[in-house]
């Protein structure tokens, strides 16, 4: 940075949105993206005098009630009585921790990165994947049910009263692709798909140990020798070999990484996401979201009146999966004991 580019960043004419842009301008990576350059939003808005576009998306998805909700959905282990284990707000945190690390390494654009974290998993469902499998099928006319896609719609239809949030293009891409299907357009997108997975391949681990489903010793060898012994190691590990192996914004691992990376993970599957006892409770979760799609179905009166428009213009299923798939776990067994379980008779 020059003298007058200094210059400018003292220069009292420019207002405090403007300095910060000029400072991304000035220090971030050419392949970063910069918030002036953002393809914008669906209705143009007045720029923010203090906030770049990035920095008002991040504050609009705090502040919006699918993310506070996240605090009582399953991340893994389904209502654990153990507060040490993740929820999916928690995991989320976790994500954008990671990834902004990255992104400040690289130096892509944090801000960015960190919105796209915060809001990458608004669409998903009580009880983590069990819940998205029922929707998905209870879905089936209309294309299916998954949680990315719900995520979008969360931020573009739901929140706000029907009006949505307004993100930028660039936010609603990162959420949009940030575990199945093509890539983000932007390297900070790309940057959160990576990010997932380190967070929750680690935290699960860490969790299945807390459970007594899992030592460190029983993850096999040669992968503990590539990835690290230790889930504090193995990040430490996972994020540098990301920073060391992603030119031009072209996010990725090494190839003899990425393939234990892989290899990490299907070990997971096998002993944690596929038949442990962290699992044995989802068949009651998915009976139960059943349960409550058919009879929200034949008592549309029982949907909340938010939802009555998208009943009209889209139909009941419709209307009923959005629903749904915004509850959190304790309001979805709530609901369920009030409808199907007897109360006591007060004298």
């Amino acid at each position: 940075m020059n003298s007058d580019e200094r210059g400018c960043l003292l220069d009292t004419a420019l207002g405090i949105r403007e300095q910060t842009e000029l400072i991304e301008q000035l220090t971030l990576s050419p392949f970063a993206t910069l918030s002036r350059n953002s393809l914008g939003r669906d209705r143009k808005e007045p720029p923010c005098e203090m906030r770049t576009v990035f920095q008002r998306d991040r504050d609009r998805i705090i502040h919006c009630k699918a993310f506070r909700r996240l605090k009582h959905k399953t991340q893994v282990y389904l209502a654990p009585g153990n507060d040490h284990y993740r929820t999916r707000l928690v995991h989320t945190l976790e994500v954008a921790q990671i990834a902004r690390g990255i992104a400040r390494a690289l130096r892509l654009n944090e801000d960015l990165t960190e919105a796209i974290s915060l809001g990458h998993d608004l669409g998903h469902t009580p009880f983590g994947h069990a819940g998205e499998r029922v929707l998905d099928i209870m879905l089936a006319s209309y294309g299916g049910f998954r949680h990315y896609e719900q995520g979008v719609r969360v931020v573009e239809k739901l929140e706000n009263d029907g009006k949505g949030l307004n993100l930028t293009k660039e936010v609603r891409d990162g959420i949009q692709c940030h575990t199945k299907g093509p890539e983000a357009f932007t390297p900070e997108g790309r940057i959160v798909r990576i990010a997932d997975k380190i967070a929750y391949m680690n935290h699960d681990i860490d969790d299945s140990i807390r459970a007594g489903i899992l030592s460190e010793n029983d993850i096999p060898a040669h992968l503990r020798e590539i990835l690290g012994t230790g889930g504090s190691k193995r990040i430490n590990n996972m994020i540098l070999n990301v920073y060391q192996n992603s030119p031009e914004g072209n996010i990725g691992m090494s190839e003899e990484f990425s393939k234990a990376f892989y290899e990490l993970h299907d070990f997971l599957y096998r002993s944690v996401y596929k038949g442990s006892k962290a699992k044995a409770e989802e068949g009651k979760a998915e009976d139960m979201i059943e349960i409550l799609f058919h009879y929200l179905c034949n008592h549309p009166a029982k949907v909340p009146d938010e939802y009555r428009q998208i009943m009209r213009d889209e139909g009941i299923k419709r209307a009923v999966a959005d629903y749904i798939a915004g509850m959190s776990d304790t309001y979805a067994v709530e609901l369920y004991k009030d409808i199907f379980i007897p109360r006591g008779w007060d004298t």
